[in-house]
């Protein structure tokens, strides 16, 4: 069933420091090329006193000016994130207390599904506009990965950077082809241990865990060469599947917006689809992966250079922690 919703404006932000690989690679006292070896991003941007919840609330702010709305238009406020500031209260609660809205107390919460955080938080949010709960709805995905990466360990920390970016969103009207063909997610959870931040939780809480070994399970483990064969050996039928239930075929696609996992999947996903170079839109090398906030950047980057045009096909696509397979087919 298609579902009546329009992106009608969009934002991205990045915190003030950026830095190339080059200049890491001396900053983490590391033979020059080490990064570059490891398949790491040419440039990304780091956070130094940013929150998440600052960065979303620019993006959201620069989403809101390219709709050519105001707060007082928006009904509802969506976090879709990886990363939290704080273990309470939620996200979108800091991003709306961020934005100075305590006169405008709208609806807000989290949406969860790490990387896939911005297509999960469409697709359910798209249902809400398409049976009217609300009207207009902003969409935010801000992540801040450097704080729990474990710089030691390059082949699972070249790859991230921070950063946010937000979609403004209403439902389409009666007269307006915008609007979501089909949406798909799957859970291979065999992949569960795969990718994670053990701490953060109450399973291992400092309460039940010495503190030496808290600050480890604090950082970002992955074991990147089994996500890489789990994603690999599913995307094709799961993308055929949504093609199929979307009416269309990548011949129809105009773009393909996937999250930036790394360099070797951005090159895999092209390969493995037969999507040509110029439909894909890679901004790995100058952001690096943000996590949730990845797939939203290359989105904004596709609408706000006119790579697509209001009635193009787009193919959303991305894998996460968990492990999570998603993607939405829809008419911009």
């Amino acid at each position: 069933m298609r579902t009546s919703v329009r992106i009608i404006g969009t934002g991205a932000a990045v915190p003030a420091e950026g830095v190339t690989r080059e200049a890491l690679d001396k900053r983490l006292g590391l033979p020059p090329g080490t990064l570059a070896a490891n398949g790491a991003a040419r440039f990304r941007y780091l956070s130094t006193n940013e929150t998440a919840a600052g960065l979303a609330a620019s993006a959201c702010e620069q989403a809101l000016v390219a709709s050519g709305l105001r707060w007082q238009d928006i009904d509802l406020l969506v976090a879709a994130n990886a990363t939290m500031d704080q273990s309470l209260p939620y996200n979108a609660a800091l991003v709306h207390a961020e934005l100075g809205l305590r006169d405008h107390p709208i609806a807000s919460f989290d949406i969860g599904a790490s990387c896939m955080s911005f297509l999960s938080g469409l697709d359910v949010v798209g249902h809400l506009l398409h049976n009217d709960r609300y009207r207009t709805v902003v969409l935010v995905s801000a992540d801040i990965a450097t704080f729990g990466l474990n710089w030691k360990r390059l082949h699972e920390c070249g790859n991230f950077g921070d950063g946010a970016a937000a979609a403004v969103l209403r439902r389409s009207a009666p007269d307006e082809a915008s609007c979501i063909l089909a949406s798909g997610f799957r859970t291979f959870s065999q992949g569960v241990r795969y990718c994670e931040v053990p701490a953060g939780g109450t399973r291992f809480h400092p309460e039940r865990v010495d503190q030496a070994s808290y600050s480890s399970l604090a950082k970002f483990s992955m074991d990147g060469k089994a996500v890489f064969r789990l994603v690999a050996g599913v995307m094709e039928g799961f993308v055929s599947d949504l093609l199929r239930d979307s009416e269309r075929t990548l011949n129809d696609i105009a773009a393909v917006v996937p999250h930036q996992a790394s360099r070797l999947a951005m090159d895999h996903l092209r390969s493995r689809l037969r999507v040509p170079e110029e439909k894909v839109l890679d901004v790995f090398d100058e952001f690096a992966n943000q996590v949730g906030a990845s797939l939203p950047t290359a989105l904004h980057r596709a609408i706000s250079s006119n790579r697509v045009q209001r009635g193009d096909d787009m193919l959303l696509i991305g894998s996460g922690a968990g492990v999570t397979l998603g993607g939405i087919v829809l008419t911009y």
